[in-house]
């Protein structure tokens, strides 16, 4: 199985029951923006359920860009924006400065700051605070540590995994991800028990 397929796979198992927590955190106006959209699978599918909303999604993988403009050609979804690149690790983001006139109002982010080196989930912290607006949200799911201990076997043995992979990877234990959105302004709305050992974290900006 591919790496694309696995994205995909992974994307249809989970979507329904982030959407259940989703739902309480969309914003009545304004986008939001998709860091790491993978194959696009839950951009096409929370920009049809939470339509007129303008759903942004956004790669760093130019692969993953092409893989979504092919998905999206089959969509009638006028709320569905064209993947942009995105490397939230720059000191600006490209929909700082090239946006459509709608204000970014969330963040959203699943499975990313696990599979690359912190520096990335930094990024996306220090991006999230720059660009979201006073009570903007941004929005995590995945796997974490929590307090520095596993929350499963299962974690820890992915967390093995991905450390072989690439030592720069590895599951993050929330309290440091909090402590770093802390000192950007971001404040700790929730923190949502998924399933299969998943959580849904979610910030608000504060101005």
């Amino acid at each position: 199985m591919t790496e694309i397929s696995r994205e995909l796979a992974s994307a249809d198992r989970n979507r329904d029951d982030i959407l259940s927590v989703l739902t309480g955190f969309v914003p009545d106006e304004g986008s939001i923006l998709e860091v790491a959209s993978g194959a696009g699978q839950h951009a096409a599918h929370f920009a049809a359920a939470f339509a007129p909303m303008v759903w942004q999604p956004s790669e760093y993988d130019p692969e993953r860009i092409e893989v979504m403009r092919s998905r999206f050609k089959c969509l009638s979804l006028a709320n569905l924006r064209d993947p942009v690149l995105l490397d939230v690790s720059a000191e600006t983001w490209p929909v700082e400065t090239n946006w459509t006139g709608l204000p970014i109002r969330m963040i959203y982010n699943v499975n990313m700051i696990h599979i690359a080196p912190w520096s990335v989930c930094l990024g996306l912290l220090a991006g999230a605070a720059r660009i979201l607006p006073d009570d903007g949200v941004l929005f995590l799911y995945g796997p974490f540590i929590r307090d520095g201990a596993f929350t499963s076997a299962g974690n820890e043995a992915f967390d093995i995994s991905l450390r072989a992979r690439n030592p720069q990877w590895g599951l993050r234990d929330l309290s440091k991800v909090c402590e770093s959105a802390f000192a950007l302004g971001l404040t700790l709305d929730r923190v949502v028990d998924m399933p299969v050992n998943n959580l849904s974290v979610v910030f608000r900006a504060a101005r």
